[in-house]
């Protein structure tokens, strides 16, 4: 529940990006770097607050992080400047987004989850998280349509401040000896893993997939709405996504429960970027759209059980919170990139062509550098007893 709400807000704000910019007559660029600066502070605070509820425990981390993100989007509602609005919805709603969305509740699925089942229950709560997506996207759609994005944010932020009671409803299932499978401190962890050549291609493949799916779920409803689509297109779109990636997230954790998890990566990618090259070169209609949607919703979140399964195996689930929070990182890196460039070359050139062509390429290349993985577990996992 906690990431269907926070995870299907935050792939709603899309749906802004024209009648915000419309109203306060700012270019694309602003509103993109507001989001773009979200998406880099949740991958920076992503680690901390793994760190955090390592010592802190998870309940209250998490119910700090809704308690900011409820804050910040409510302050996005006020805002009339672009500073105001970076500050509101990039900077404290993604501090709070850090510790409240999917890398810290992940995290702790990884630590309870029976390890045969692990990549299963990864990618039922992953699915979870666009199931939000598919509830609050035509809520916030229905709203701006007849009240306006003030009003819309406003709400929004209310259903965020459940975050905070539903966080405390999970401190009687983790508790500091959870998923407590090594003795080796922080600072032993994070050296081992900055030394794993194979984390550092899951890290740098993990780029593309915030490249991707955060530059469409950011300008595809504006992208529709200059090829002359109306809005509720958009947000048509938005939620075929999150139907299809219900059954993709939870169709990929079961398969990786099942097959090498650097393969079906692998696969992923290369699939993504034939998707997009197709959507884009092919003319838009409402059966190409439908296409398009419902084929890049069962790949959109399919990456994350499997990549997070992997850190897991790797490095076992002690720290997962801080090891997966790096990772995220770098797809908050690359979220960052495709929110904002997508924004910039759209207000130079007119067009989004550019980040079209560059979304394909980078999916080539990501699906080229997860095949070398070494999937092995660390070597002292292998010596550690049953």
């Amino acid at each position: 529940m906690i990431v269907y709400i926070s995870f299907g807000i935050r792939q709603s704000f899309g749906l802004f990006m024209r009648p915000v910019t419309l109203d306060l007559d700012w270019g694309r660029e602003p509103l993109s770097m507001a989001f773009a600066v979200q998406n880099i502070i949740i991958g920076l605070s992503a680690p901390l607050a793994g760190a955090l509820a390592d010592k802190w425990g998870a309940p209250r981390t998490v119910a700090l992080g809704g308690a900011l993100f409820s804050a910040g989007v409510f302050f996005m509602s006020q805002s009339t400047t672009p500073a105001m609005m970076i500050s509101s919805g990039g900077i404290l709603a993604g501090i709070g987004l850090g510790a409240c969305g999917l890398p810290l509740v992940l995290a702790v699925v990884s630590r309870v989850a029976p390890p045969a089942r692990r990549s299963l229950w990864l990618g039922v709560v992953t699915s979870a998280a666009t199931g939000g997506q598919l509830l609050i996207v035509p809520f916030n759609q229905a709203m701006i349509s007849g009240y306006g994005w003030v009003p819309a944010l406003i709400m929004v932020a209310v259903l965020a401040g459940l975050i905070v009671p539903l966080a405390f409803s999970m401190s009687g299932g983790v508790t500091a000896e959870t998923g407590r499978d090594t003795e080796i401190n922080m600072g032993e962890a994070l050296s081992e893993a900055f030394r794993h050549r194979s984390l550092r291609l899951l890290t740098l493949g993990y780029f593309v997939c915030g490249f991707q799916i955060l530059f469409i779920a950011a300008h595809l409803p504006a992208y529709l709405g200059d090829k002359g689509a109306s809005p509720e297109m958009g947000a048509m779109a938005l939620m075929l996504i999150a139907l299809f990636n219900m059954l993709g997230s939870w169709l990929s954790g079961w398969l990786g429960g099942k097959y090498p998890k650097k393969y079906l990566l692998s696969s992923i990618y290369l699939l993504r970027s034939i998707s997009i090259a197709a959507f884009f070169l092919l003319p838009l209609s409402p059966v190409t759209l439908t296409l398009f949607a419902s084929v890049i919703g069962l790949l959109w979140l399919s990456t994350v059980p499997l990549t997070t399964g992997l850190v897991a195996q790797f490095f076992g689930v002690r720290y997962m919170g801080v090891l997966y929070g790096f990772v995220y990182l770098s797809h908050q890196l690359g979220s960052f990139t495709g929110v904002w460039l997508g924004g910039l070359l759209f207000d130079l050139t007119g067009s989004y062509d550019a980040i079209w062509w560059m979304a394909i390429a980078l999916g080539v290349v990501s699906a080229l550098l997860h095949l070398p993985i070494n999937d092995r577990p660390v070597e002292r996992l292998s010596r550690a007893p049953a």
